[in-house]
């Protein structure tokens, strides 16, 4: 092949199959480059059919930068996995998305939500620089769990590791979100944007985030779904349920929020995983 200034329709296909198949955007970049295509066209290629910042490409594919683990993304309608029969009832390509069934069983939600409850605080998020602080478009109460704190927080780990391919080291330890009516997240990315600030201290403990699993703990009367607004789904919340995404690359199309509560309450259980084993910050 020859380098090429504008991008055929078989081109595009064939990075679209290639990384639905598994394969990071590095990899993307060796085969182009192996057949033919200038290193700096190829990446301004792969940017626009992947709909990525060409910024966010070329920090994830930098030399001497960690290529990244990948999740495995689970395809079969049904995975039996420490005795839970999880069914896979939706599958999106981009973003690599998956609601999954019977994740947690009724009384392990039950257990972690009274678990939670008496260390409950404002929900915070991390700012550019790596702080956490508080965000007005987080409207939640929420604690975290340390990694295998507690024999069930350490088998839901083990689980999702089991499932997803990824070491259960490699997540940040399990945090629980609780929702009142009107509480809400409003659209926002779970991956780190290289060009801020803070990138360096956020991904030094682990690496950038790849993927997130949200668990739903409880079924709301009404309202409090998570939507997925680049691709116009929104995911009921409902007990013991989960929506997966991954976002390698920095994927524009994993853009969500966590909608209002209408009625009732709402409680999550969210893992983030990391493309390396995770060590959570001292404090200052």
């Amino acid at each position: 092949m020859h380098p090429r200034t504008t991008i055929s329709p078989e081109l595009r296909e064939w990075i679209l199959a290639t990384t639905r198949a598994g394969h990071g955007v590095p990899e993307v970049l060796r085969l182009l480059k192996e057949n033919g295509y200038d290193p700096r066209q190829s990446r301004s290629i792969v940017a626009e059919v992947l709909k990525l910042p060409l910024a966010t490409l070329l920090a994830s594919t930098a030399k001497g930068s960690p290529q990244g683990l990948r999740t495995k993304h689970p395809e079969a309608p049904e995975v039996c996995i420490d005795g839970h029969a999880v069914g896979v009832s939706l599958g999106v390509d981009m973003p690599a998305l998956r609601v999954l069934e019977n994740i947690l069983s009724a009384e392990e939600c039950d257990e972690l939500i009274e678990l939670a409850r008496p260390r409950l605080q404002r929900a915070l998020t991390v700012d550019s620089e790596g702080r956490h602080q508080v965000d007005q478009r987080r409207t939640s109460e929420g604690m975290f769990f340390t990694l295998n704190e507690v024999p069930l927080v350490g088998r839901i780990e083990q689980r999702l590791a089991t499932l997803l391919g990824v070491p259960a080291s490699h997540g940040e330890g399990l945090q629980i979100l609780h929702y009142l009516p009107g509480q809400e997240y409003e659209p926002h990315f779970d991956w780190f944007d290289p060009e801020q600030p803070g990138y360096g201290a956020i991904t030094a403990v682990g690496g950038q985030r790849i993927a997130s699993v949200v668990m739903y703990l409880n079924t709301p009367a009404q309202g409090g779904g998570t939507a997925f607004p680049e691709i116009g789904l929104t995911v009921t919340a409902r007990r013991g349920a989960a929506v997966y995404f991954a976002y390698e690359g920095g994927d524009q199309s994993s853009l969500h929020a966590g909608l209002p509560v209408l009625q009732g309450e709402k409680w999550i259980a969210t893992k983030w995983l990391r493309e390396r084993p995770y060590k959570k910050p001292k404090k200052a």
